[in-house]
């Protein structure tokens, strides 16, 4: 039994980021699962409030003490918000990467372009090697 959490309301990547849909607004992080494999998280970029996402294209980097990771976009929209908290103290995001650890909020051009993305059982499927 792995010790991860694969919240069955967010769509993910196979790159280890999530999204979480609620209306046209997407949050988006990364999977504890990640946060595990990178070790202690030392820096996070992130795009600026009104900068443009676009599905699959590179938004920002999680730096750990092991690697560089760049950080690909689930949805097609506009950053509204970035978690300050992060920016400031990364290392926070091993706290809780589906709560206060999300990275940004992004006004969506279409919800319905995540699903596309794989669930949570496909996605404990693929880590887990199962």
């Amino acid at each position: 039994m792995s010790s991860f959490e694969y919240p069955q309301d967010l769509r993910y990547l196979d790159t280890h980021e999530y999204v979480r849909i609620d209306g046209e607004i997407a949050t988006i992080g990364i999977t504890d699962f990640a946060v595990d494999q990178m070790g202690d998280v030392v820096f996070l970029e992130l795009p600026e409030i009104g900068d443009a996402l676009t599905k699959g294209e590179t938004f920002g980097s999680i730096e750990s003490v092991k690697a560089v990771e760049s950080l690909s976009s689930p949805v097609t929209g506009t950053v509204i918000e970035r978690n300050e908290t992060l920016i400031e103290s990364p290392e926070q995001v091993a706290d809780d990467p589906y709560a206060e650890g999300w990275f940004l909020k992004v006004r969506v051009n279409d919800p319905g372009e995540v699903e596309d993305a794989l669930t949570a059982d496909e996605y404990r499927a693929q880590v887990e090697g199962e």
